[in-house]
């Protein structure tokens, strides 16, 4: 994935026709967020798609992020998605926005479509460092509580690092703009904050911070979140603990996914949700 600056570049990519795939990783049909699988979104409930008809349209019913349902009536997802630079537009000028559930194939209309009555969007987010990048999303009718992932707390067991983590999202399936239409999950691990700081220690490609951040994917590569998958879910061991934020690159060796740790802003996503 890329910082999130670049990702208005790349949904100009995503609403636009395909081209046809160069190797054969790019024809797995499989292949998921980067190397991964179809998974059923009525298994996973607490997925969401963002849209936006009216900004994004086609045919992947006006997917542009992702995100997780922490609360009957709160969805979270990246600041930066509600940003300028992905939405090409003062988010408060948006009348459509909605959270999709249940719908794996976003070319159907399974699940629900829920309207967004009000978002907050973290004051402290710093879109030149990705810290605190998260935002809340209130929504205009509830979700039953089986569709609420819990949000792990600080000192969790589940950010011990090897532990096995699962990263969700509709986006980039090859890092070369060929975007799913159905839900895809990767298996990933959870990394140490030394060795993701080793990875990013700090240039125009961004800094990790262990404080607001986390880090996670497989040494040799080939497991990541990338474009489109933004604000999506991390979950390890039946625990919301990350956000898809930015990192370099798809699935590059040595260059792990960075996600918002969501033990840093599981109090302020309490406070400013339903």
């Amino acid at each position: 994935m890329l910082v999130p600056a670049l990702l208005s570049v790349l949904l100009a990519a995503l609403l636009a026709p395909q081209a046809s795939a160069a190797s054969a990783r790019d024809r797995d049909a499989d292949r998921a967020v980067i190397g991964g699988a179809a998974v059923r979104a009525q298994d996973h409930p607490w997925v969401v798609a963002l849209s936006s008809r009216a900004l994004f349209g086609g045919t992947r019913s006006g997917q542009f992020c992702g995100g997780a349902v922490v609360g009957p009536r709160t969805a979270i997802t990246a600041a930066h998605c509600m940003s300028r630079e992905v939405l090409g537009v003062d988010r408060r000028t948006v009348r459509d926005l909605r959270i999709i559930t249940g719908r794996g194939d976003l070319r159907g209309k399974a699940g629900k479509e829920i309207p967004v009555s009000s978002v907050w969007v973290n004051p402290d987010y710093d879109s030149r460092t990705n810290r605190g990048d998260v935002a809340v999303l209130r929504l205009k009718s509830p979700l039953p509580k089986s569709a609420v992932i819990p949000m792990a707390g600080r000192g969790d067991g589940a950010y011990r690092p090897g532990t096995t983590a699962s990263v969700f999202g509709w986006g980039d399936t090859s890092g070369s703009g060929r975007y799913a239409t159905s839900l895809r999950a990767a298996r990933v691990d959870m990394v140490k904050d030394g060795a993701c700081a080793r990875s990013y220690p700090g240039s125009s490609e961004g800094k990790f911070d262990a404080a607001s951040m986390v880090c996670a994917g497989v040494a040799q590569g080939g497991r990541d979140a990338c474009q489109g998958d933004s604000g999506g879910p991390l979950i390890a061991r039946g625990k919301l603990v990350g956000l898809v934020s930015w990192g370099v690159g798809c699935g590059e060796r040595g260059r792990p996914g960075v996600y918002t740790r969501v033990s840093a802003v599981a109090d302020m996503v309490r406070q400013h949700g339903s």
